[in-house]
């Protein structure tokens, strides 16, 4: 919403109350989320998502994963046919399995898919609401939303580019989240650069693996969506999936990360739903099934690491 209205678009940002619309209008800012980062002029909070909806020609929907249906379903009726729609959410609806522009189409119907578009790419958003460099990719049933999507977005400081692939740009932001948390335990447990790379690398086969499975073109895993989001959750302190890791082996639970962050970590819901995928596919994920048994099942991090990449205490010795 900042970088369009840095643009000199207009732009409404829904709140998640019409208190939180009003708050963020009256102090030009979102303080809870992004304090420091100004609201350009021509960027309206608002309460009500008709207000947001109506007569835009382009919607952003960037919410947490299990909350993208009640989201859409209470834009439905709202959202005018050929109205481009960007999924900016990573990860799998639990119950259904569903990737996000499958939910988003699921809501509005089949006549909506030309104009669903996924949006994914290394893009931490505290970065990029400081205007610092960024690139991202946006991909669309119909190549030719894809094209109009990425007019609007594409900026100086964020640059845009498009697909044919949506599977393969939403699997990729979706299960590097999976990766991330394990990033953040190699991080936590000082395993160092070397183990770091070596887990990375296997992480990326690991998702290239499930995404052909599911209809993904290969070559996209090696892009911004797949590669270079990769690299930029994996590394960063600003990544929530990455901290949530490290949190976890330095013998923090789960609830406790996600209460001290005050936020969604996608990664979480993504293992469980991944996992169920894979099987059903038959296709062997050992990185999403120990992060799996980390988070729901109590393995030690330190355990699950050295499953994976060796067992650190030969070094000790």
């Amino acid at each position: 919403a900042v970088i369009l209205a840095r643009k000199g678009i207009d732009v409404a940002l829904l709140g998640f109350t019409p208190e939180e619309a009003r708050k963020m209008a009256s102090e030009r800012e979102n303080a809870d989320r992004l304090p420091g980062v100004r609201f350009p002029s021509s960027l309206t909070p608002v309460g009500g998502v008709d207000e947001v909806v109506r007569n835009a020609p382009l919607v952003i929907i960037a919410v947490p994963s299990q909350e993208m249906r009640r989201n859409v379903r209470e834009a439905k009726g709202h959202i005018a046919l050929k109205t481009i729609i960007v999924s900016g959410s990573k990860g799998f609806e639990l119950d259904s399995d569903k990737r996000m522009t499958e939910v988003i189409i699921d809501e509005l119907g089949a006549k909506y898919r030309p104009y669903v578009c996924a949006l994914s790419g290394p893009n931490l958003s505290r970065e990029i609401a400081q205007g610092l460099p960024a690139a991202s990719m946006v991909a669309g049933y119909n190549i030719k939303s894809a094209e109009a999507a990425r007019r609007v977005l594409d900026s100086p400081s964020f640059q845009v580019y498009t697909s044919d692939d949506v599977i393969g740009v939403e699997l990729g932001g979706t299960l590097k989240n999976i990766v991330a948390l394990g990033a953040g335990m190699v991080d936590g447990l000082g395993y160092g650069n070397n183990a770091k790379a070596a887990y990375m690398a296997h992480g990326l086969s690991e998702i290239a693996a499930l995404g052909v499975a599911m209809g993904a073109k290969p070559l996209t895993f090696l892009g911004l969506a797949g590669l270079g989001d990769l690299l930029a959750t994996c590394d960063s302190s600003l990544s929530r999936n990455h901290t949530l890791g490290e949190g976890l082996a330095h013998g923090r639970s789960v609830k406790e990360m996600i209460d001290a962050m005050g936020t969604t970590a996608e990664g979480v819901p993504t293992t469980a739903a991944t996992l169920k995928i894979s099987k059903e596919l038959g296709v062997d994920m050992p990185i999403t099934e120990r992060i799996y048994r980390v988070l729901y099942e109590g393995l030690n991090p330190a355990k699950a690491m050295a499953e994976l990449i060796g067992d650190l205490t030969l070094v000790s010795k």
